[in-house]
C-alpha cells in the first residue's frame, strides 16, 4: 500500500472536519434554515457529480476520436 502525501491527508482531514462540523452546527439551527442549507448542498453535490461524470465520458470520447489507431 502506497503512502499518501501530506497534502492529500490534510485535504481528507479538512473534508471530514467540514462535514462533521456542519452537521453539529446545523443541529441547533432553525429548521427552515437547516432545510435550505441541506437542499442547497444536495443540489450542489448532485450537479458536481453530474459534471464530473460528463467530463469523464467526454474525455473518453476525445481519446477514442483522436486515437492512434490508423489503418492503411
Amino acid at each position: 500500500m502506497g503512502k499518501h502525501s501530506l497534502r492529500s491527508r490534510l485535504v481528507r482531514m479538512g473534508m471530514a472536519l467540514a462535514v462533521g462540523g456542519s452537521s453539529f452546527a446545523l443541529s441547533g439551527c432553525d429548521p427552515a434554515v437547516r432545510e435550505t442549507v441541506l437542499t442547497g448542498l444536495e443540489t450542489t453535490t448532485t450537479s458536481l457529480a453530474g459534471t464530473l461524470i460528463s467530463a469523464f465520458f467526454l474525455s473518453l470520447q476525445d481519446d477514442a476520436t483522436s486515437g492512434s489507431l490508423t489503418t492503411t
